[in-house]
């Protein structure tokens, strides 16, 4: 994949990547009015491709968008787009905006929405199995926040918290919410281990309804490995017998240290990992 040949599907048509433009009152750029998908593409399949469209329509639901395209024609927009790269393995994002409207925050009259999809390289210095750092964010989410369950456009909460990891000299942040209870990272959801039991937030705690998370839960089923949903402060994160965080982009990436403190290494973490790769290859077609 190289910029002189990268295209994107743009309402619908693949085009060169620099015509695909929209106007500065396109209510995305403006309040973040829209939602959006990360998407890997492994063995040239987007895995998971199903879960992330119900989650997408389910957002728009709530916001009130309408998706212009079918779920087929979406499909055939992302395979014409990995035809084009000729790639195997690369991250998929899917971008829904409400579209144009006249100014101001009442969303009516805005009744164009967009639909953009581009295709782009792995990070090649962040895949593999090594483990990551996190950094408690100063910021924080509400509990109980319906928007907080779908991927909106409006992602400030994450960039500041990222920043602040990075200044930290962290991988990654992590978030909580009002209460003081561990919510998510800012790019991934968190996961530890007490006594062979996998935890992880509920997500009326403020979570993002992971796809990744909802495969972990459905692999420790599998294994016979206990699950739970309980509430957990960084302090008794710190006590925990292993943490790690999944996402779309990587998968189960294990965590060595929170706020420069090392944290316990559990085997059940490398047990789901491996479980992890091995459902994301079955998936592939031949």
């Amino acid at each position: 994949m190289t910029e002189s040949d990268s295209r994107v599907w743009f309402q619908g048509r693949m085009i060169p990547q620099e015509e695909a433009v929209v106007p500065v009152s396109d209510r995305s750029f403006l309040y973040g009015d829209g939602l959006f998908e990360s998407v890997r593409i492994h063995g040239g399949v987007p895995f998971l491709w199903p879960r992330h469209l119900e989650r997408l329509r389910a957002g728009a639901g709530v916001l009130g968008i309408r998706i212009p395209f079918s779920d087929e024609e979406l499909s055939r927009g992302v395979h014409d787009l990995i035809r084009h790269h000729h790639t195997g393995e690369a991250m998929l994002r899917v971008t829904l905006s409400r579209g144009s409207g006249p100014r101001g925050y009442s969303p009516r009259g805005a009744d164009q929405p967009r639909v953009v999809m581009t295709l782009h390289a792995l990070a090649s210095a962040l895949t593999g199995t090594r483990t990551w750092t996190l950094a408690t964010s100063s910021l924080r989410v509400a509990p109980g926040d319906p928007l907080a369950r779908f991927k909106t456009a409006n992602k400030l909460v994450q960039v500041l918290s990222r920043r602040e990891a990075e200044e930290a000299g962290a991988d990654e942040a992590l978030v909580l919410n009002t209460q003081g209870h561990v919510v998510e990272a800012a790019s991934g959801s968190l996961f530890w281990i007490e006594s062979g039991t996998v935890c992880t937030p509920p997500l009326d705690a403020g979570c993002l309804a992971g796809i990744t998370r909802g495969v972990v839960l459905e692999l420790a089923a599998g294994l016979g490995v206990p699950k739970a949903e309980p509430l957990r402060t960084v302090a008794e994160l710190r006590m925990a017998d292993g943490v790690f965080l999944a996402m779309s982009s990587l998968g189960i990436v294990p965590v060595s240290h929170l706020d420069a403190v090392p944290l316990s290494a559990s085997p059940l973490t490398d047990r789901l990992r491996r479980a992890y790769e091995d459902f994301m290859n079955a998936s592939r077609t031949p």
